[in-house]
């Protein structure tokens, strides 16, 4: 791509464009980047030229194909976001800078810190959505030239693109930079399946080619009958979704009929509709997949009629019909919604493509945990969507498995709350019913009904979600701050005080001082939730000296023996909590943690703390809600028995086979209490013992000996006793 392709591509979809900013905007790029080579040992202008080519082909105003000949020079050369804003202005300059800040993100480490990353991503999008046009065509020209680099960076960029840069150009409409993307990830993640399929395709190709251009002329032949103007082509479809479609339909190459695709491009609206006609009365029709993409269009403003027919020789042909506007917006998506305005060039904000990103940043404010707002947008970027109406007859888009749930949170949060059931086409549903095309949904609602966490469970909506978890933890924060508050009364008056007194303004104030909390019912939820104990609150109520005397008179009655102790055991010794000593502490049996493994503690609402392993599933899902997990550790003092379960696999059965196996575990002091022998026909079998260790270590070195008998072919602690 040279300079001067660029201006006359400008130059014929926008005649009246100031290039005098893009030619500086090139000879600024090319003195900074002089002498800089990319790995395949091109000179690297060549690489913002090429991104600003592909933004010509958006038809982009001016501005922004500047943006994309200066993208990279922040980044790799000395030159200054202040240099670019004195010489090209503060609108250039602001894309240069969010591209800038995107090419910074590590998207190689961990999965939190590339939630954030993408958070800032989307936070970039909604401030100037040419920062992400800027960064596809950035991205495309990167997938193009990939091959020089090392072949695992290749299988890298090759997956970040297929997770997020494909399925955002596919949510932004750009369908031909989506396809693309797709296509060249494909090449570097399984390049086998790609060059078979190449050489599938070239072959099967030839012999569709004919079939295709005799569907092409009779239709053209039929259209001509009736005075519809139109333009019909063959489109061959990509090669990823042909590789998805044989994936996710455990199809073989044979039996994937529908290579090519027939497009028909309209005058009008009302030709779409009669060419749909003619269609269908000269060929079948498939009932199943006929979608109304103009009356409904998808999210990212797509618009066409889709319908597959039985064509001449019995094989499926999926034919697509548009008016040309509409097959513009299909290719260029957003960007054809640019708009050259008194010399201004930008989108308005009320257009319909801007409805997701309006959902997403309403999203990521609602979401504060990183990796939710990561799986959130997974979700919402591969969507399968159903489209449902209200009972007005309004349309309502959700994601494939939504339920009647989401459509009663998509009305309004109070619908949500209160909803308690559902009628769809007038009849009563139950809530976890799956919408399909077409519902229409009517939601029940009783004044005194609350949410369910079973509904996390069934709903799809990132926003169903969200409003339920937040209900459920200010329910959860409620009924703690009563249970804390009634604790609390309790142990002042077991001390023999007064509840009224002790709890007086400036002894809470005092309290929640040495604490750290906001509020008084911070105070009583921590108690509520077991965070502090209900004889530590008192403690930070009353004065040091005072309380020392209640604590050494209730000793000294206990000596005499006039009660017992009233302190909580704990249930399970040998870790620590915070330095506390009177939680009550209980070991996960879904997990069944020993010293040695990585754990994290939860509160339980009356049962203390439960101790997980990190990689626990459950552990995993009660870090929803982080105000609920505390810091816990191993209390290496202590050397206490922890049972565990371990499997033993036999290959063959023999006599004294398991008595070795006994004595191998016995061989490293290793107790067991409890075993579960099973041996098939064949004289193979699977044998469970649980036992009692010290730590990790014991139980390493007691496996490892297992492992050692003739006849053992694999042993594997399982989590859950």
């Amino acid at each position: 791509m040279r300079i001067e392709g660029i201006l006359d591509r400008i130059h014929d979809y926008h005649p009246q464009a100031d290039v005098e900013p893009l030619m500086r905007a090139y000879v600024f790029a090319a003195k900074a980047h002089k002498g800089q080579e990319r790995i395949s040992g091109e000179p690297y202008l060549s690489h913002p030229l090429e991104v600003a080519g592909i933004l010509t082909e958006l038809r982009l105003d001016t501005g922004t194909v500047a943006a994309g000949l200066l993208h990279d020079v922040v980044e790799d050369t000395h030159s200054t976001l202040t240099e670019i804003e004195d010489l090209f202005g503060g609108e250039i300059a602001g894309v240069v800078d969010g591209v800038t800040k995107l090419s910074r993100i590590p998207f190689s480490t961990r999965e939190e810190a590339q939630a954030e990353n993408i958070r800032k991503m989307i936070l970039a999008m909604s401030k100037d959505i040419r920062v992400i046009l800027v960064k596809l065509a950035d991205r495309l020209h990167n997938m193009r030239t990939l091959d020089p680099l090392p072949e695992n960076k290749r299988r890298l960029i090759a997956r970040e693109t297929l997770d997020i840069y494909a399925p955002l150009a596919h949510r932004l409409g750009i369908s031909w930079i989506k396809a693309e993307l797709e296509d060249l990830a494909l090449r570097h993640l399984d390049p086998q399946a790609y060059a078979e399929l190449s050489t599938l395709i070239a072959r099967k190709r030839k012999e569709r080619e004919g079939d295709i251009a005799g569907v092409i002329r009779l239709l053209e032949t039929k259209l001509s009958e009736v005075d519809v103007k139109a333009q019909i082509t063959g489109r061959p479809k990509h090669f990823y979704s042909i590789y998805k479609k044989m994936r996710e339909q455990k199809k073989a190459f044979d039996e994937i009929y529908d290579l090519t695709a027939v497009r028909v491009i309209t005058s009008s609206l009302k030709d779409c509709y009669g060419t749909l006609g003619v269609i269908h009365t000269l060929w079948k029709p498939i009932s199943h997949r006929f979608k109304d993409f103009i009356a409904v269009p998808k999210s990212n403003g797509y618009q066409s009629l889709h319908t597959t027919v039985i064509g001449p020789k019995g094989d499926p042909v999926e034919i697509q019909i548009r008016t040309k506007e509409m097959h513009r917006v299909a290719e260029e998506g957003i960007a054809a919604h640019w708009k050259y305005k008194e010399g201004k060039s930008g989108i308005d904000p009320s257009d319909r493509s801007f409805v997701w990103l309006r959902q997403l940043m309403e999203w990521q404010r609602d979401l504060k945990d990183s990796k939710e707002f990561l799986e959130t947008l997974r979700v919402d970027l591969f969507p399968d969507e159903v489209y449902v109406f209200t009972p007005r007859g309004d349309v309502r888009q959700f994601p494939k498995g939504a339920t009647p749930v989401d459509f009663a949170f998509a009305i309004h949060t109070d619908v949500g709350l209160r909803c308690v059931g559902a009628k769809i086409s007038g009849r009563l549903v139950p809530l976890r019913t799956e919408l399909q095309n077409g519902d229409i949904v009517e939601i029940v609602t009783s004044p005194n009904h609350v949410p369910s966490k079973d509904w996390l469970k069934i709903v799809k909506t990132p926003r169903a979600r969200s409003k339920i978890r937040q209900w459920i933890k200010n329910e959860e924060r409620a009924r703690s701050i009563s249970l804390g508050r009634d604790l609390l009364d309790k142990e002042i008056r077991r001390l023999g005080k007064s509840p009224k007194l002790l709890l007086r303004a400036e002894a809470v104030a005092m309290a929640l001082e040495r604490y750290g909390f906001g509020t008084e019912d911070d105070l009583f939820a921590a108690v509520g939730y077991g965070k502090v104990s209900p004889r530590q609150a008192v403690g930070r109520l009353l004065p040091p000296e005072e309380f020392q005397a209640l604590t050494d008179a209730e000793e000294s009655r206990e000596k005499k023996g006039e009660r017992k102790p009233s302190r909580p055991r704990p249930a399970e010794e040998g870790v620590r909590i915070r330095g506390l000593d009177d939680i009550l502490v209980r070991f996960s049996k879904c997990c069944t943690p020993v010293p040695g493994d990585e754990i994290i503690g939860f509160i339980t609402r009356g049962r203390g703390v439960s101790v997980h392993t990190v990689d626990c599933p459950n552990a995993v899902s009660l870090m929803a809600d982080p105000e609920r997990q505390i810091a816990v550790s191993w209390d290496g003092r202590r050397k206490e028995p922890h049972q565990v379960k371990i499997r033993v696999e036999i290959g063959k059965d023999r006599p004294g086979l398991l008595a070795e196996i006994t004595a191998a575990i016995s061989s490293t002091n290793t107790n067991i209490t409890q075993a579960d022998i099973r041996v098939t026909e064949e004289r193979v079998g699977v044998n469970n013992f649980v036992l009692e260790v010290s730590d990790l270590k014991q139980l390493q070195a007691t496996m490892q000996a297992i492992q050692k008998v003739d006849g053992v072919v694999g042993v594997e602690r399982v989590k859950s006793l």
